[in-house]
């Protein structure tokens, strides 16, 4: 077993690195790392056009995908977050994710690890699990690669199974978190698309029997605060709220706001047929709305999780999720009518 720096434990002030910090939990995880008092430091590809709430963190220009820019911002930290990844569905460079994922991932752990850093988390994702096909998985619960729906879920799996756990079974001081659905407002994620086809009231929709286990923004990047801070080096935890399926989760909007969720659920079987046709186009250059990955992923797929385990060990506490979605809507609506 290789030896790695031992975790001090204790409440003492930190240098923390962070890759990500522009992203969608990134974000939200920062203000709460420098709210605990400590010193933290963010790897960004441009300062200039860095996200204000990362107002009282250092800036450092440089990309995972170099390592020279990385040893050069990483020295000197005691923490390391990894958060940094490229997520969308439907990619056409299959390459430049792979890249990013995969040996991003793999270049941010190294080097951390070749640095001395005394405890890494690094985000995974409730996507590495695959179609749970309606069950609640635990950590413990794993699939093939080649069962996947997208190549995101693809590249995570890879930077899960074959960089970032290999690393903690040779002894590296790596606690994995897997989020499930992320939900608050300034989201851009391909999440994105459902509150738009909810919002302009399209009557049909795919995706009755598909969904998965979500949670506030602000809650997940507290469950990575406390995995730093009480995460068990080489375990893994996921952080998620309850399940349930996205025709739910626009009938729950509809109590929120009123607006009536579609009254046409189509079949699984015909978003899987539908992305069966979609795949023979895009090979040609044919781009939907609705990608051949995006519509696998709305035939009867779910990605339900337990969050029991962060519950447990880290005290982790989301939320209602009903206060997540009143926000996120509130958000959304407002910014459609300040685009009008």
């Amino acid at each position: 077993m290789r030896r790695f720096a031992t975790f001090k434990v204790g409440g003492q002030l930190l240098n923390i690195f962070v890759t990500g910090a522009t992203g969608f939990i990134g974000s939200h995880l920062v203000p709460i790392l420098i709210k605990r008092g400590h010193r933290v430091t963010c790897l960004v590809r441009d300062p200039a056009r860095a996200d204000v709430k990362l107002q009282g963190a250092t800036l450092v220009q440089g990309d995972i995908t170099d390592r020279a820019s990385l040893r050069a911002a990483m020295r000197g930290a005691e923490r390391v977050f990894h958060l940094a990844a490229w997520y969308t569905v439907g990619v056409i460079d299959k390459r430049k994710m792979r890249a990013i994922n995969v040996e991003g991932t793999r270049n941010v752990l190294e080097v951390a690890l070749e640095l001395g850093a005394e405890k890494i988390v690094y985000t995974s994702t409730a996507g590495v699990f695959g179609n749970t096909r309606g069950k609640i998985v635990d950590e413990t619960y794993r699939v093939d690669v080649a069962e996947l729906s997208s190549e995101y879920e693809r590249t995570k799996w890879q930077a899960h199974y074959a960089v970032a756990v290999p690393l903690q079974r040779e002894g590296a001081p790596i606690v994995i978190v897997h989020p499930g659905i992320v939900v608050g407002p300034g989201d851009t994620s391909p999440l994105v698309r459902l509150y738009d086809f909810y919002l302009r009231r399209t009557p049909m929709m795919f995706g009755a029997r598909s969904g998965g286990s979500w949670a506030h923004v602000n809650d997940i990047a507290e469950g990575h605060a406390l995995a730093m801070e009480r995460g068990r080096v080489g375990e893994a935890y996921i952080i998620a709220g309850p399940s349930f399926t996205y025709r739910d989760a626009m009938l729950q909007w509809q109590a929120i706001t009123g607006i009536p969720a579609p009254r046409v659920w189509l079949p699984g079987w015909f978003a899987a047929t539908f992305a069966q046709l979609m795949a023979v186009a895009e090979r040609v250059g044919v781009r939907s709305t609705f990608s051949s990955e995006a519509l696998r992923s709305l035939a009867d797929s779910t990605w339900f999780v337990s969050a029991e385990k962060a519950k447990r060990e880290l005290g982790w506490q989301p939320c209602p999720i009903e206060l997540a979605f009143r926000e996120t809507l509130d958000y959304e609506m407002t910014r459609r009518k300040s685009h009008k």
